[in-house]
C-alpha cells in the first residue's frame, strides 16, 4: 500500500498547489464567465472523453483477457521500442486491440507524405499557393492517402497481434476476420480524425494534437505507478530517488518549454507612403525565426530510420542497435536528429520567398540590401540558431535512454523525459493556452501569465 499512498500524496500536493494559486483560480473564474469560451472548453472535454472511452472498446472477435495487464503480450509491448511508443501515443488503445488501436498515426504519416510532396511536386506546390481552396484540396488528398496507409497498417497490425497472442483470436485468423477487423480499424481512425476536426472547429486548440496529447498523458498515472512499484522494491533510497526523478522531470519540462518558445526576432522596416493626408507604413516589425522550427519532425524521422536495423535480425549490425540504451543506438539517433533538423528546417523555411515578400510589400532589414543579401542574411541567421536548436533536440531525443540507463527509470515513465512525447505535450499545451489567453485578453481579462502574454508561439 505504500506505493499507492505515495502516488496519492503526489497528486494531492499538486492539486493543493493549484488550488492555492489565486491567479489560477481567478483565471478559471474568468473562463467560466465567457460563455463562448466555456462552451468550447466543455465541448472539447466531452469529445476527448468520447475518444478515451473508445480506446477501451475491443475489436469483436478478440479476447481482451489475453491482452490485459500482466499478460505476456503486455510485457512484450513494454519491452518493444516501436510498439511501446505506438501504445503510448494511442493512450493504450494499441495494446488493448481497441477499435481505435491505430489512432491518428496513419493520418500523421499521410500528412508528412503530402507535406513532402508539396515541396517536390509542382501540382501540390500550386495547391499550397491557392489559399483556402488549396488547403481544402490538400486535406482531401491527405484523407484519401490515410485510407491507403490504413489498408496496409490494418492487416499488418492484425498479423502482428496474431503472431504475438494467437490465443486472443476467438474465431481464428481467417481472411474474413482480417477483412472486417481492418474495416473496423479504418473506421476507428477516420472517427478520430472527425473528432479532431470537430474539436478544432467548435472546441479549443488543435483537435488532432490534443487527441495525441491526451493519449500520451493517459499513460502517465500507469507509468508513475509502475515507477513507484519499482522503486519500493529496492531496499533503500526509494522515496528519495522518486522525489529526485520528479524534480528532474520538472526541470526537463522547463528546459523544453524554453526550447519550444525560443525565437530570434529579425527587425523589418517598412517604407513610409503618404496618400492624401494619411501615412501608411513606416513602422518596424519583426520576423520571428524559431530556434526549433522543425519541431518534433526530426525525432519522428530519426526514430523511423532507427528501426531499419531490426530488419537484419541475427547479424552483428542489428545487435549493435538492438538496445535503446546502447551507445551506438543513441549516438546514431542524435546524429540523425541533428541532420534531419537542418534538412526539415531548410524545407519549411524559404529565405528566398521571405525576401521576395518583404520586397513586394516595401519592407527591408535595416542595414541589409534587398534581394540576394537579404536572402543570405536570413539563411545565415537560420544556420546559426538551428545548430544549438538541433543539439538541444538531439539531447531531448536521447533523454529517455539516459534516464533508463543512469537513473534506472522504468521505460514507460522514461518516455515522459524526452522524445516525441515530451515535445508534443509541451507544444500542444502552449498552443492551447495561447488560444484561451486570446479569448481572455479580447474580453479585457488578465492573461494566463503574471508577466504578460505567452511569448514565442507564433
Amino acid at each position: 500500500m505504500n506505493q499507492y499512498l505515495v502516488v496519492g500524496i503526489v497528486f494531492l500536493v499538486v492539486i493543493a498547489l493549484l488550488a492555492t494559486n489565486k491567479k489560477l483560480v481567478e483565471t478559471l473564474k474568468n473562463i467560466y464567465k465567457i460563455e463562448e469560451l466555456r462552451k468550447r472548453v466543455i465541448y472539447t472535454i466531452g469529445l476527448l472523453l468520447v475518444f478515451r472511452l473508445g480506446s477501451f472498446v475491443v475489436i469483436p472477435g478478440i479476447n481482451p483477457n489475453a491482452l490485459g495487464e500482466g499478460s505476456a503480450y503486455a510485457s512484450q509491448l513494454e519491452g518493444n521500442g516501436l510498439l511501446g511508443l505506438l501504445n503510448v501515443f494511442s493512450g493504450g488503445a494499441f495494446g488493448n486491440a481497441s477499435i481505435l488501436a491505430l489512432g491518428v498515426m496513419p493520418y500523421i504519416t499521410a500528412s508528412i507524405i503530402i507535406q513532402l510532396m508539396g515541396m517536390m511536386i509542382p501540382y501540390f506546390q500550386k495547391m499550397q499557393k491557392e489559399g483556402e481552396s488549396g488547403r481544402r484540396k490538400m486535406n482531401q488528398w491527405t484523407r484519401f492517402l490515410t485510407i491507403g496507409v490504413l489498408l496496409l497498417q490494418g492487416p499488418a497490425y492484425i498479423a502482428n497481434l496474431y503472431h504475438q497472442v494467437p490465443s486472443a483470436f476467438i474465431y481464428g485468423n481467417s481472411f474474413g476476420f482480417v477483412a472486417y477487423a481492418t474495416t473496423i480499424l479504418i473506421a476507428g481512425t477516420m472517427f478520430i480524425m472527425w473528432l479532431g476536426e470537430k474539436i478544432t472547429d467548435k472546441g479549443i486548440g488543435n483537435g488532432i494534437s490534443l487527441i495525441i496529447m491526451i493519449g500520451i498523458v493517459a499513460r502517465l498515472p500507469h507509468a508513475l505507478l509502475a515507477e513507484v512499484n519499482a522503486r519500493f522494491q529496492t531496499a533503500t533510497g526509494s522515496a528519495i530517488m522518486l522525489i529526485l526523478e520528479l524534480i528532474l522531470l520538472f526541470l526537463v519540462f522547463m528546459a523544453t518549454i524554453a526550447l519550444v518558445q525560443a525565437v530570434r526576432k529579425v527587425p523589418v522596416q517598412y517604407a513610409k507612403r503618404i496618400v492624401g493626408n494619411k501615412q501608411y507604413g513606416g513602422v518596424r516589425q519583426y520576423i520571428p525565426l524559431k530556434m526549433n522550427a522543425a519541431n518534433v519532425m526530426p525525432i519522428i524521422f530519426a526514430q523511423a530510420l532507427m528501426f531499419i536495423p531490426a530488419l537484419f535480425s541475427g547479424t552483428a549490425f542489428a545487435a549493435a542497435f538492438s538496445s535503446m540504451t546502447g551507445f551506438w543506438y543513441n549516438f546514431t539517433l542524435a546524429v540523425l536528429v541533428i541532420a534531419f533538423t537542418y534538412f526539415y528546417t531548410a524545407i519549411i523555411i524559404n529565405p528566398q520567398m521571405m525576401a521576395d515578400d518583404m520586397k513586394r510589400n516595401g519592407g527591408f532589414i535595416p542595414g541589409v540590401k534587398p534581394g540576394k543579401q537579404t536572402v543570405n542574411y536570413i539563411d545565415t541567421i537560420m544556420t546559426r540558431i538551428t545548430l544549438p536548436g538541433s543539439i538541444f533536440l538531439a539531447i531531448v531525443a536521447i533523454l529517455p535512454a539516459l534516464a533508463m540507463k543512469f537513473l534506472g527509470i522504468q521505460q514507460a515513465f522514461a518516455y515522459f523525459y524526452g522524445g516525441t512525447s515530451l515535445l508534443i505535450m509541451v507544444g500542444v499545451v502552449l498552443d492551447t493556452l495561447k488560444q484561451i489567453e486570446s479569448y481572455l485578453l479580447m474580453r479585457h481579462y488578465d492573461g494566463l501569465m503574471k508577466t504578460g502574454r505567452i511569448q514565442g508561439r507564433h
